[in-house]
């Protein structure tokens, strides 16, 4: 039996939804003791080790004790302090459900693998890369992977007035309107805004910077928009049918992802032809080697009203929520919950 640490909560505005995949992924543990460290909006690390049937309903701050993962190598476990003592907690393998900076960009991955711990998901290279989707642009420019037209600024050419005026004009002329605005490092649809006119573009970049300091403006697609998930490692790397989107709002934010009263519908496999459905796969596994990814990741398309498929994203942690699509489409496969976690614990 091995001692999992499934660590979850976090300092990103994504906390809530990590701690509902939390819940689903210790839920699916089998054979093996589960170690939670649930980490605070302040970034404090507090292990528990009570009934884990509803993690969201423990008094983390009261019963918890401080436990923090340890770098060093020959220990390579949690340290946990009571009171004036310190007690080394072995760890086999660490679960990180951490959605968001400070767990899904390779910063949680870099800390494990100084430990010399393994860890589920991707690398240091791959969560980073992917976190930043300037940069998994760049990768998918660079592998000819089909996307919308874009542009990347950051805070400073925003915030500076003649630079933020040249770079309006420049969206206005390049993407024209509307456009999608979005927070560059941002996760579960927060930060981004639709733009349909000057007013609106200036409100969306303030809205993303309010979130970190690089803003991705992009071309708005009229079609439809999918999601793959991708599970395993090179060439052993299998990819899901599609799931398809559909809103009501214009675009699948964070209220019709997470929110159990929303009326997004995710039909799956989705409406498509076999020969789309096969190039938007390829084009996700495509992108999860080129990136160097293992373990998991949902790939997100958009289809043209030409038939022309567009990549959208790459999400290296994707949501393990009761409505996720993520564990849905693999379920389609034939891989079920117990199953799916066992296989990222491999």
């Amino acid at each position: 039996m091995r001692n999992i640490c499934v660590l979850f909560g976090g300092t990103s505005p994504e906390h809530e939804i990590s701690v509902k995949s939390a819940q689903w992924v210790i839920g699916a543990i089998r054979g093996h003791n589960v170690v939670p460290v649930y980490i605070t909006k302040q970034g404090k690390w507090l292990m528990y080790d009570g009934k884990l049937d509803n993690i969201e309903g423990i008094d983390w701050e009261k019963f918890g004790t401080p436990a923090i993962l340890s770098p060093d190598r020959v220990n390579r476990g949690l340290l946990r302090m009571v009171n004036d003592k310190v007690k080394i907690i072995p760890i086999d393998m660490v679960f990180p459900v951490l959605h968001g900076q400070g767990g899904e960009d390779g910063t949680i991955q870099g800390l494990c693998e100084l430990a010399g711990i393994p860890h589920v998901g991707c690398g240091v290279l791959a969560s980073a890369v992917c976190m930043d989707k300037s940069f998994t642009k760049l990768v998918a420019r660079a592998h000819k992977i089909p996307q919308a037209e874009y542009l990347v600024y950051n805070k400073e050419a925003l915030t500076d007035p003649a630079r933020r005026k040249a770079a309006l004009r420049k969206i206005a002329a390049k993407l024209k309107y509307p456009c999608f605005v979005k927070y560059a490092s941002g996760g579960s649809s927060l930060g981004i805004s639709k733009a349909e006119n000057k007013k609106q573009l200036e409100a969306a970049i303030d809205h993303a910077l309010s979130y970190g300091p690089k803003v991705v403006v992009e071309k708005a697609v009229t079609g439809r928009e999918f999601e793959l998930s991708v599970l395993g490692e090179g060439a052993d790397a299998i990819v899901s049918v599609p799931g398809e989107i559909i809103t009501e709002g214009g675009f699948y934010d964070y209220a019709a992802k997470y929110d159990v009263k929303s009326t997004a519908q995710t039909p799956y496999p989705a409406d498509l032809p076999a020969e789309i459905t096969e190039k938007m796969q390829s084009y996700a596994l495509q992108i999860f080697r080129a990136v160097d990814g293992r373990g998991m990741a949902r790939v997100d398309f958009f289809l043209t009203e030409e038939n022309k498929i567009l990549l959208s994203e790459v999400n290296t942690v994707p949501g393990f929520t009761k409505i996720s699509l993520f564990t849905k489409l693999l379920a389609h496969g034939g891989i079920s919950r117990t199953e799916l976690v066992e296989r990222l614990l491999s």
